[in-house]
C-alpha cells in the first residue's frame, strides 16, 4: 500500500492559483472554445465572460491505482446451450431501456462534456493574446503606457522564493538587541559585582550565591530570544513602472451604403467592437477615429459608428479622402503611429475605384504603419476589391482579408494583427 502526502503549503487564495494553474494546462482547449463561443454572441455582450465547453477526453489525467498481482484461481461458467455456428437470438426489450420515442443516433459515440466559467478579464486575456498593431514604432515619447517590473525596496509578506537572507538577518540582530539590551546591561552589572565579592577577602557566600541565581536567570531569558522571527522577514518587492513609448491613432472606416444589408452591417459591427476593446485593452491611450460613408464621409462619435441607421449610395474614396484631411489637420506622422482599418462590401461606384487605389498609395500607406482591409460579401468580388489587389501586392503595409459569414471574422481578426517575430526600434 503506498500512501503519497501532499505537504505544500495551503495558501490563503489555492483557489485562485489552482484556477491560473488550469487555465495554463488547458490552455489551446480554452482558447479553441473562446473562438467558437465569440461566434455566438452578440453584439452588445461581446466583451462579458463566457461559459467554456471542454471535452472530458481533454481532461483525463494518469492516477496511481494498485495493480493486479498475485497468483489467482478463478473458475469460468461453462456453456451448455450453445455450439460453434449457432446464432444467439436477440435479448427482450426491458422497460426503461431504450424506450424512448426517438430514433438510435448514427453519430457514433458520445462523451461528457467539461462546462466552467471564466471572467470578462479572463475572456479578453485569452482573445487577445498574441496580437499586436504591426509596425509600432516609438517615435514619440508621449501617450501610450507600457509597463516594465522594476525593484521596489522589501516588503514584509510575500512568497518565499523572494526572500532577501541579509536584509530578513540585519532584522533579526536588531530585533535581538533590542529585546535583550537591558537584560545584556544588567547581566552586565551583576557580572561585575560578583567578581568584586569574588575579589573581597570577606565570606559573601550568600549574596554569591544569589547573584549567581540571577545571572542564571537572566542569561536563561536571553537565550530564549528565538534567533529569527516571522517579524524579522523581508522579501524583495517588485511594482510596475510606466514608461513613455508611442503614441498612436486608429482610424475606423465603415460602408453604410444602402446595399449593405443589416447581417453585413452586423459583421462589420463585430469585426470593429473586437478592435476597439483590443485597442482599449492593450494600448491605455490610444486615439480612434471614426468615420462612417455612404455617397459622404462624416467623423462621428462611438456611439453613432456603431448605431446610426443613417444609409444612401457609395463613394468610398470620401471616407479616405477624410481620413487624410484628419491626419493633415490633427496627427502629423512624424508624431504619431496612424493605422486605419476600413470595411465594406466591396460594392462601390466603377470610377471611384481607381481614386481609392491612388489615394491609398500616394497620401495614405506613406503615413500609414498599417492599413487593413475587410470585404464582407458572399458574392463575387467587385471592382474595389482589384484595385486593392494592386495595392497589396506594391506595399507590405496594406492587408486585406475577405469574410462571408460570422465564423470568419475571428480568425480574419488575428490574422491581420497577430504579432510579428521582427521588432522595431
Amino acid at each position: 500500500m503506498a500512501n503519497f502526502i501532499d505537504r505544500r503549503l495551503n495558501s490563503k487564495n489555492k483557489s485562485t492559483v489552482n484556477r491560473q494553474r488550469f487555465l495554463r494546462r488547458y490552455k489551446n482547449q480554452i482558447k479553441k472554445s473562446v473562438a467558437d463561443a465569440i461566434n455566438q454572441r452578440g453584439v452588445t455582450d461581446i466583451d462579458s465572460g463566457e461559459n467554456i465547453v471542454i471535452p472530458k477526453r481533454d481532461l483525463s489525467e494518469p492516477f496511481f491505482h494498485q495493480g493486479d498481482g498475485g497468483i489467482k484461481d478463478r473458475v469460468h461458467p461453462g456453456n451448455d446451450q450453445f455450439t460453434t455456428g449457432d446464432q444467439i437470438p436477440r435479448p427482450p426489450k426491458q422497460q426503461g431501456q431504450g424506450g424512448g420515442p426517438g430514433d438510435a443516433s448514427d453519430s457514433g459515440e458520445g462523451e461528457d462534456e467539461f462546462t466552467f466559467s471564466i471572467s470578462k478579464e479572463e475572456y479578453l486575456n485569452l482573445l487577445f493574446e498574441d496580437l499586436e498593431l504591426p509596425n509600432l514604432e516609438k517615435n514619440q515619447l508621449d501617450k501610450l503606457i507600457e509597463y516594465k517590473t522594476v525593484r521596489s525596496g522589501f516588503c514584509a509578506q510575500g512568497m518565499p522564493s523572494n526572500i532577501d537572507i541579509v536584509k530578513s538577518l540585519q532584522g533579526s540582530i536588531a530585533r535581538r538587541i533590542a529585546m535583550s539590551s537591558s537584560k545584556r546591561k544588567k547581566l552586565k552589572k551583576l557580572e561585575q559585582e560578583l567578581l568584586l565579592l569574588n575579589n573581597d577577602k570577606h565570606d559573601h557566600i550568600q549574596q554569591e550565591r544569589e547573584l549567581t541565581s540571577e545571572i542564571k536567570t537572566l542569561k536563561a531569558k536571553i537565550a530564549k530570544i528565538p534567533f529569527i522571527d516571522t517579524f524579522d522577514l523581508r522579501f524583495r518587492n517588485f511594482a510596475k513602472q510606466a514608461v513613455p513609448t508611442s503614441k498612436a491613432v486608429m482610424f475606423c472606416l465603415m460602408d453604410v451604403s444602402g446595399s449593405m444589408d443589416q447581417a453585413t452591417k452586423e459583421m462589420a459591427k463585430r469585426f470593429y467592437i473586437l478592435l476597439y476593446l483590443f485597442l482599449s485593452r492593450t494600448y491605455k491611450n490610444i486615439d480612434v477615429v471614426y468615420i462612417r460613408h455612404h455617397t459622404q464621409a462624416k467623423e462621428v462619435d462611438e456611439h453613432e459608428f456603431f448605431y446610426s441607421q443613417e444609409t444612401g449610395g457609395t463613394i468610398a474614396s470620401s471616407a479616405i479622402e477624410l481620413m487624410n484631411d484628419i491626419i493633415c489637420e490633427r496627427y502629423s506622422d512624424s508624431q504619431w503611429n496612424i493605422y486605419g482599418a476600413q470595411a465594406s462590401d466591396g460594392d462601390n461606384w466603377a470610377d471611384d475605384s481607381p481614386r481609392c487605389q491612388a489615394l491609398l498609395e500616394q497620401k495614405i500607406l506613406p503615413k500609414s504603419r498599417y492599413f487593413s482591409y475587410i470585404e464582407i460579401t458572399q458574392r463575387a468580388h467587385q471592382t474595389l476589391w482589384k484595385h486593392y489587389l494592386q495595392v497589396e501586392a506594391s506595399h507590405t503595409n496594406f492587408a486585406m482579408q475577405h469574410i462571408k459569414s460570422v465564423a470568419d471574422i475571428y480568425p480574419v481578426f488575428r490574422e491581420l494583427f497577430k504579432k510579428s517575430t521582427r521588432t522595431v526600434a
